[in-house]
């Protein structure tokens, strides 16, 4: 039986535990409820991504994404040590692989410096020969303080710090209706009926849904893309020393095939990113007539692929034949064959798209009368992840006050050096 609560977090990934961690954190009066209708916490987008902690470098200065993500890295590094999760400091390679894309890979580092990412420097191919011998270009972007973790460690973690502060996280409980109330909403779920005073949407690939069950017109759609993975073989995993990535096309919020060490050893080519017909569809077979047909009947899917579908098509190419997607790895590192790679993972990217059919490029919150719904948050979510509950949790006080207010912080806390409460907070868009 689910109790009644204050506050009630949809989804038990990344950013719900973050929040779930920040509001416990900040007013441990509050009764705190988290849904998750897995069996487990980070199942979709928060398991699913290549433990890349990003620094910074690709997002526009002043933006949601630049600023949380550049504070989210040191926190996340920071929270990895502290709680002693896996991670490495290791770098990162971003390649100009023809004179074309150097104007591109200047911008990355102009945005980057903006940011406050520090350390970057553009290098001649031979300036990169011991960072990584077997990648080639004509320039490269380092960025040193790039790393990499275990994400699905870190969202258990933030979900034990919840629980020892009292929140009640409960999985395989599926939310199947909103309605209000007096005091807030009646909650439906596949555990039984509730009340809650207040909702965090953070359902990723389903928040778009969950807002319209809760009354509230987002104005977008959930596009889901798969992006699928090669793993290369033990014997050649020497070839990649840490992280190269292609200078990134900038009309898409996608990276491009890269190489990814991981914690573990392993090293990942990929992803692409291709339209999956089914919002959890890990692979070609995974299809759900709800989800096509949703969108289908949407106006922006089609305004979409009228202005993508070229690269559409090449992405699909790229998932249909292996030629094609070693053939993209090999113009950042010739020597990778056929037979050094093996099926790996895939993962479903959360992409909000709007009626005119654009992608939405930053992280995108709506607010409702005691709701708010986080309805745009990819890469760098996972990165960004701590400063993003915090970012929420600061909206939700600003937002919906007096209703919901803080009580005194912890100073025996790592979060307490990250909780500014004087800080402005940006608005809600």
């Amino acid at each position: 039986m689910i109790p009644n609560s204050d506050l009630t977090i949809v989804g038990g990934g990344l950013i719900g535990l973050s929040t779930a961690m920040w509001a416990s954190f900040i007013n441990p009066d509050l009764s705190i409820v988290v849904l998750e209708k897995e069996r487990q916490v980070a199942s979709h987008q928060s398991g699913h991504n290549s433990g890349v902690i990003h620094s910074g470098i690709y997002y526009r200065p002043g933006s949601e994404k630049a600023k949380l993500c550049v504070a989210g890295a040191g926190a996340m590094i920071e929270f990895c040590r502290e709680y002693g999760l896996p991670y490495e400091i290791c770098g990162k390679l971003v390649i100009a692989t023809s004179p074309e894309q150097m104007p591109n890979l200047k911008e990355l580092r102009r945005r980057g410096t903006a940011n406050g990412v520090a350390e970057l420097r553009l290098l001649e191919p031979d300036e990169w020969r011991d960072i990584e011998p077997n990648a080639v270009g004509v320039g490269a972007l380092h960025v040193p303080g790039a790393a990499i973790t275990d994400y699905p460690a870190v969202a258990r973690q933030y979900a034990e710090i919840a629980a020892a502060a009292g929140v009640q996280l409960f999985t395989a409980t599926e939310l199947l209706g909103i309605r209000k109330s007096s005091d807030g909403f009646f909650l439906e779920t596949t555990g039984g009926s509730f009340e809650s005073k207040f909702i965090v949407n953070c359902a990723g690939l389903h928040c778009d849904r969950i807002a319209a069950m809760a009354g509230c017109n987002a104005g977008l759609k959930i596009v889901p893309f798969r992006g699928e993975y090669y793993e290369l073989i033990p014997s050649r995993r020497d070839l990649i020393k840490a992280l190269i990535y292609p200078v990134a096309d900038p009309r898409f919020p996608f990276l491009g095939v890269h190489f990814t060490r991981h914690v573990n050893g392993g090293v990942e080519a990929g992803p692409n990113a291709v339209l999956a017909l089914k919002r959890e569809g890990y692979g070609w077979k995974a299809i759900s007539a709800r989800d096509a047909l949703d969108m289908a009947c949407f106006p922006g899917m089609w305004r979409m692929t009228q202005r993508y579908w070229r690269s559409g098509l090449q992405e699909m190419r790229r998932s249909l034949s292996k030629t094609a997607f070693v053939h993209s790895l090999q113009q950042l590192v010739p020597a990778v064959r056929d037979e050094d790679l093996v099926d790996g993972g895939s993962g479903v990217r959360a992409q909000a798209v709007n009626s005119q059919g654009s992608l939405l490029d930053d992280f995108h919150f709506v607010p409702q009368e005691r709701a708010l719904h986080v309805c745009n948050v990819p890469s760098p979510a996972a990165t960004a992840s701590i400063m993003i509950g915090r970012r929420i949790v600061q909206m939700m006080s600003e937002q919906l006050r007096p209703a919901f207010r803080l009580g005194p912080t912890r100073s025996d806390s790592l979060l307490s050096k990250w909780w500014l409460p004087a800080q402005t907070v940006s608005s809600v868009t």
